[in-house]
């Protein structure tokens, strides 16, 4: 169910100025967007330069696990450490839109 329509010179709550993004982050964390902005008027937008923010890890495999990733990254012409992440993509996709949540339950 889609909430009312709202016309921005309706809506109570005006969008705070944030110091940081820690900050704003926080904010957004326990305020929902729709009681300050009007997404009947948002247009998409598609930004081909966003590169995703990463953290180098430190990881340690079984020798032969390590192999097995390296054969397979060979086999798909893509470097082992990309193929780790494509497997980790999937995995918390499918993890996080219930695939195996009913199986524990």
């Amino acid at each position: 169910m889609n909430p009312p329509s709202m016309n921005r010179e309706h809506m109570s709550k005006s969008i705070p100025e944030f110091q940081t993004e820690d900050e704003e982050r926080e904010f957004w964390a326990i305020h929902d967007s729709i009681e300050y902005l009007d997404w009947d008027r948002a247009a998409s937008a598609i930004f081909p330069e966003l590169k995703p923010t990463t953290r180098t890890i430190s990881l340690r495999l079984p020798e032969s696990m390590l192999n097995g990733l390296k054969l397979l990254a060979n086999k798909r012409d893509m470097p082992y450490q990309s193929l780790i992440k494509v497997f980790l993509r999937e995995r918390i996709d499918r993890e996080l839109h219930g695939e195996f949540s009913a199986a524990r339950h």
